[in-house]
């Protein structure tokens, strides 16, 4: 039997062993010591709470979302969070697409909103906000642009100290937020894998506070709490299906938690189906769902934020995945810049490639009919549009310029 000595325990995910959660831990030390170079780390942590004691004080989501979230939330105050808001965007819903009525709902859920305008934020708040009750004064991070840019944005606004280790090849609009925000940038030569193995040395060296994603088990439970807004924004009801872009797996584990938890605390009696979506040039959770050995094939989407060789989360997402019959597809680097136009021109959202992969995803599902008449379908918008535009260059067709003319416009506009 589980015993709690604090709010909350670590589970490893793979071999199941718990740890005190009075301790900052990352990976479980047993698990973690077999990591070969090259594969998914094994011994990714959980938090598990005190679901039926839990059970006792929170009887509806009403009460559960009145006291912030926080009995199921690894810090002790809702002040401790960012003055910033992070989460509660907005769901927007969509029945026509291209001019014509669609026999099903799709609602976006565009996290595009947030305060660095991307999904990233709800785990940089958790992590900064767990970091001010314990003190830690700075905060390190590997990133290939949004993990990095919202913990600056977020550390800036708790007068936190963050250092961004990031790929050289990041975007420049994301490193440009990260130095606007005050954050220690480091480019490092190599991959985001590179970047993230530096981070964790860097951490072991100075005792610095690692927001790495899946090695950070706070990271999930700050992504878990979209899966809370979408069930109270779709009136206290679960969508029949949602379209998750995939790169490392977090996010996706975010979501599953988050019901999950739900579930634990009797507040839902199902879990949604959840479909995966990568780009098939960056495919190496899909790629590997059925096999018996992991094998890395290098990522060339241009889809950065979720262009990954090594998934970190994979162990996690497999285990979600079959234990809640989730489903996966990947989608072409085409279908995704397409995604992102449809998107733009359709409803006026704007959204990175990462994030219209998502969209992608729902597309291709359509166009095979495997979307059931009046069901209700979201899509995570995980980052604007801004954040890479240099991904959507062939989109672009701008006119030469005209004599400020009336004649001149009648010509280009074939009046």
């Amino acid at each position: 039997m589980t015993v709690f000595n604090s709010k909350y325990i670590y589970r490893c995910a793979d071999c199941g062993k718990e740890y005190d959660g009075l301790q900052t831990l990352y990976l479980c030390p047993d698990c973690s010591a077999k990591n070969e170079t090259g594969k998914p780390p094994p011994g990714v942590l959980q938090i598990v709470y005190n679901y039926q004691k839990l059970k006792k004080s929170v009887s509806s989501i009403v009460n559960f979302k009145a006291r912030g979230f926080i009995d199921v939330m690894p810090f002790e105050k809702i002040s401790s969070l960012p003055m910033l808001r992070v989460g509660n965007t907005p769901l927007y819903n969509f029945n026509n697409l291209n001019g014509e009525k669609l026999p099903f709902e799709i609602c976006f859920k565009d996290d595009s909103q947030n305060p660095t305008f991307s999904f990233k934020d709800r785990a940089s708040a958790v992590v900064s906000a767990y970091a001010k009750e314990k003190g830690y004064e700075t905060i390190v991070t590997a990133s290939t642009g949004n993990a990095g840019s919202s913990l600056a944005g977020l550390c800036a606004a708790q007068g936190q100290k963050a250092i961004i280790m990031v790929p050289e090849t990041a975007p420049i609009a994301k490193l440009t937020q990260i130095i606007m925000y005050g954050a220690t940038i480091i480019p490092v030569k190599g991959t985001y894998d590179d970047a993230f193995d530096l981070s964790i040395k860097a951490t072991e060296e100075f005792g610095w506070y690692n927001r790495n994603t899946a090695f950070n088990p706070l990271t999930i439970e700050g992504k878990k709490t979209v899966s809370f807004e979408l069930y109270e924004q779709l009136g206290y009801s679960l969508p029949d299906r949602i379209f998750v872009p995939v790169g490392d797996g977090v996010i996706i584990s975010g979501v599953y938690k988050g019901f999950e938890d739900l579930l634990k605390l009797e507040i839902i009696d199902k879990m949604p189906e959840i479909v995966m979506v990568q780009s098939e040039n960056s495919d190496n959770i899909v790629r590997n769902m059925e096999s018996e050995e992991f094998i890395s094939k290098p990522s060339t989407t241009i889809a950065d934020s979720i262009s990954v060789d090594i998934p970190r989360n994979f162990y996690m997402v497999k285990h979600y995945i079959k234990k809640y019959e989730g489903k996966y597809l990947t989608v072409s680097d085409s279908e995704i810049i397409e995604a992102s136009r449809v998107l733009s021109k359709n409803t006026g959202i704007f959204s990175e490639p990462a994030a219209a992969t998502a969209f992608a995803g729902l597309l291709a599902y359509s166009k095979r009919k495997k979307i059931n008449d009046n069901s209700r379908n979201v899509v995570l918008l995980t980052g604007s549009g801004l954040k890479d535009l240099k991904s959507i260059n062939r989109l672009l067709n701008i006119p030469v310029s005209i004599r400020p003319e009336v004649g001149e416009l009648k010509k280009i506009l074939k009046l």
